[in-house]
């Protein structure tokens, strides 16, 4: 598959994109615009979504769209993409980059952190992907595409409520893909290892963990580049990098190995 057809392919079509203020969504909103998308970004820190809607329209040569919106707020998610699409019309592409994690032991984790992390990893990104989805289902076309983690295949020491979400992500998503089929609209799941993105500001309080994984950590630009590719494909899932996913094959097939794997190589908390 050659770039000239991937441009071809997303030039024009409308990408919706949340957690786009820094990090991986940021990333795959550069690369779609890069491809001629109309972007769409949203997040919670205004000031960093308009630099980055900006730079969108830079690489696209194209108008390009920032939305405020925290995906933790029932309330307002709705008003949102009411607003999206009433003012923009159609979406083409729905990317689900939202979340947050924390590495802490399951029985200190405060319960105020797992209510919010299963807000905005979870019911944030069903509630966006239900609405976003009907519109699609009018028009008969689409892809949702969300970001999950290998944690959602494989769950680690200290890593109990994330990868709970993450579990609950690739498990709505793949119902949801099966659901959607008939109606010409895709579902990828994105299962990537540690990306070196800010996300680990906050999940990771001593900030040695990306340090001592060492050649395991993912670009996020490349991360993003390999999202772009599957978008308006028919792709079912991205797994990355191969390491963690074999870990997580054999975690299925030999559950008992894989928990001598998931609480020894893969346990660098």
């Amino acid at each position: 598959m050659t770039m000239g057809y991937l441009d071809q392919r997303l030039k024009n079509k409308t990408i919706l994109i949340t957690g786009a203020s820094g990090g991986l969504g940021e990333q795959v909103a550069y690369e779609s615009a890069r491809r001629g998308a109309v972007v769409i970004v949203t997040a919670r820190r205004e000031d960093r979504l308009i630099a980055v809607q900006e730079r969108c329209t830079k690489f696209s040569g194209a108008e390009s769209f920032a939305y405020v919106l925290d995906v933790g707020d029932r309330m307002q998610i709705s008003k949102v993409l009411n607003r999206i699409i009433g003012e923009i019309g159609k979406i083409d592409v729905l990317v689900n980059s939202a979340g947050f994690g924390l590495f802490e032991q399951a029985l200190a984790t405060p319960y105020g952190v797992t209510e919010e992390m299963f807000r905005v990893n979870v019911l944030g990104l069903i509630q966006i992907s239900q609405k976003v989805a009907l519109a699609m289902k009018q028009r008969g076309s689409g892809h949702i595409i969300n970001i999950s983690s290998q944690a959602g295949k494989m769950a680690t020491p200290k890593s109990a409520v994330y990868a709970g979400t993450k579990f609950a992500v690739r498990g709505y998503s793949n119902a949801l893909r099966l659901e959607l089929k008939p109606f010409g609209i895709h579902v990828t799941t994105v299962n990537p290892g540690p990306i070196k993105t800010e996300f680990f500001h906050k999940a990771d309080k001593d900030g040695s963990y990306l340090a001592k994984l060492n050649h395991w950590v993912l670009d996020p630009e490349d991360v993003a580049r390999r999202i772009v590719d599957s978008m308006l494909t028919n792709r079912r899932e991205i797994n990355l990098p191969r390491l963690m996913e074999v870990g997580a094959r054999l975690y299925t097939i030999f559950p008992h190995i894989g928990d001598y794997m998931a609480s020894t190589i893969f346990n660098r908390k």
